[in-house]
């Protein structure tokens, strides 16, 4: 197996300072780096400077020297010899479409958003493809896996992978983004389509298995849905031309169980308040706190899957319990009384 040894890295910039930007960031400068964050609010930015600490998004984590937060991307790109995209999926499009100019070529460019743009039903990786020049695309990679910015901001052991088709750029930022210092560990994937659609569709699920706890049941059925969803996450992927590889490791069941097994996440709790009772208008107006990913993605996912004619059972019914108001012990009813099927579907041409 291809060995990758940790590469230093004298320069970096982060766009986006929301909680996993800073968390990366703060890994790249326990390598010593210079980085460069960039956040789209000049009183933020000044803040964060200011205060040695991000208070409004990721409080409690000082930030050190080699740290500085921008809000204009020209300055905060320039001289970086690695760029990591941390903007939401839904914002991605317009920030390439108004930055693009500035960012230089020849240098990785690390996606690390997750979702479905819902006007296009387009991954961060297409998004990119739409906007940005030949030259640029060919640094374009994925990384994605279990990595919940507080525990990566600790230092706690964290494995992710990156992805591309092409194997030199991976190992490549592989060694620039581990980080023995930080426990960061890299892995790496060609299936850079299956990491994307499993970071979009594991948002989905975790409102799915908020809705279980919700209605007080235990891990019997957390490790079904787990399973099953896995299963529909698959059949996506494979859809939408990914080879699978990412479906067993760190992206696809990786991510999926810490998401759905974490009472700490928003979808989590999104899921159980739904399962309580609770009417999805007033679940969805959280006044001013961050919106829960699996939310957007539901709808997303519901029109991805009709397009591409994959069936994707839990991933619907989360679907009509937000947008439908269907309840959610109705939805697990049906669920229950679908047809039996194979538990794992061979696909044409692999093994059986």
């Amino acid at each position: 197996a291809m060995s990758v040894q940790e590469a230093p890295v004298s320069k970096a910039c982060v766009l986006g300072g929301g909680a996993f930007g800073t968390a990366a960031a703060l890994v790249l400068a326990k390598k010593g780096a210079q980085v460069n964050v960039w956040d789209l609010g000049e009183e933020q930015s000044k803040k964060v400077n200011a205060d040695k600490e991000n208070k409004a998004f990721f409080p409690g984590f000082p930030i050190p020297d080699n740290v500085t937060w921008h809000h204009e991307v020209a300055p905060a790109v320039a001289g970086a010899e690695i760029i990591l995209v941390v903007i939401p999926s839904q914002f991605l499009r317009g920030f390439f479409k108004g930055n693009s100019a500035v960012i230089p070529l020849g240098v990785p460019i690390v996606l690390c958003a997750k979702g479905i743009e819902i006007s296009t039903l387009m991954t961060p990786y297409e998004i990119c493809e739409d906007i940005l020049t030949p030259e640029h695309m060919k640094n374009v990679c994925v990384l994605s896996g279990p990595s919940f910015a507080k525990e990566v901001a600790q230092g706690q052991p964290t494995n992710v992978v990156v992805a591309s088709h092409d194997a030199e750029l991976v190992k490549k930022v592989q060694g620039q983004m581990c980080c023995q210092k930080a426990n960061f560990r890299t892995y790496s994937s060609d299936d850079f389509m299956g990491c994307e659609i499993a970071g979009a569709v594991k948002n989905v699920l975790a409102v799915a298995s908020g809705c279980s706890t919700g209605l007080g049941f235990g891990n019997n059925t957390r490790a079904a849905l787990i399973c099953r969803g896995l299963s529909e996450m698959a059949r996506l992927a494979k859809a939408m031309g990914s080879n699978t590889r990412a479906m067993p490791g760190l992206a696809g069941c990786g991510d999926l169980l810490l998401t759905c097994s974490s009472d700490l996440s928003r979808n989590f709790s999104v899921g159980q308040r739904l399962a309580k009772g609770e009417s999805p208008e007033s679940v969805l107006n959280q006044k001013g706190g961050p919106v829960a990913e699996g939310v957007a993605t539901a709808k997303s996912i519901h029109f991805l899957a009709q397009k591409k004619g994959v069936e994707m059972p839990i991933c619907e019914m989360v679907y009509q319990v937000i947008y439908e108001n269907k309840p959610v012990m109705e939805a697990l009813k049906e669920l229950q009384a679908r047809p039996m099927t194979v538990d794992v579907e061979t696909f044409k041409g692999e093994a059986a």
